[in-house]
């Protein structure tokens, strides 16, 4: 049978491939090189190559060969999957929420007037921090002491109010921030100029490291 002819725009997107591979792999090589701390010349020597071949090949400027691949993992002492490793892999796409596109949602316990948008949500099956932006209005009412696993942080942006945790209250302004545990009573008891906004982030740590928490 007669061999299939390659488009151009396969020929075009191997050439893309092979020089993004070229590109990693010089950047992994001169990254190992550096964390030795070993010179140009002495890994292009011992890869058997010059020292201007690998300083093309360090910046992506040439394709190498698997010799001179052998090569290279020989003078730096690894293996070749470790010239190649993460080539290829792409990352999770961030998750963009735009002003007032929050997920709405009513935490336990609040009441009227206390506003939570959810800037983000985890996608795995366990928890691992939950942010919120959260707006508290004239018809606020105070809350009960709120209790949850792991740390949380608060950053006040608008308002002043006074925010208790366990026994003791701290008078916040904007600008102003405060970390704790989670699972100590805590919340807003006095509001003092509203409105009041402000950014509050629980990190689960116990649910990642099944230890307690621990500032």
């Amino acid at each position: 049978m007669p061999r299939r002819k390659r488009s151009k725009s396969q020929a075009a997107t191997r050439d893309t491939e092979g020089a993004r591979l070229g590109q990693h792999v010089g950047t992994a090589a001169r990254r190992l090189r550096l964390a030795q701390g070993l010179r140009l010349q002495d890994v292009a020597a011992r890869a058997g190559i010059s020292r201007a071949m690998l300083s093309r090949l360090e910046t992506g400027d040439a394709m190498p060969s698997l010799d001179t691949l052998a090569g290279l993992t020989t003078a730096l002492g690894v293996n070749p999957v470790d010239l190649v490793r993460g080539f290829g892999a792409r990352s999770s796409p961030a998750q963009w929420v735009r002003r007032g596109e929050g997920l709405e949602v009513v935490r336990r316990g609040t009441k009227r007037g206390h506003t939570y948008h959810l800037l983000a949500s985890n996608r795995g099956p366990r928890r691992i921090f939950e942010p919120f932006l959260v707006t508290l209005t004239d018809k606020s009412e105070v809350f009960p002491g709120f209790e949850h696993p792991g740390i949380e942080f608060i950053y006040l942006l608008k308002g002043i109010f006074t925010y208790r945790h366990g026994d003791e209250s701290y008078p916040l302004k904007p600008g102003d921030s405060l970390t704790f545990s989670g699972r100590v009573p805590h919340g807003p008891v006095k509001l003092l100029r509203l409105p009041i906004v402000f950014l509050s982030i629980i990190i689960y740590q116990d649910e990642i490291t099944d230890q307690p928490d621990e500032l």
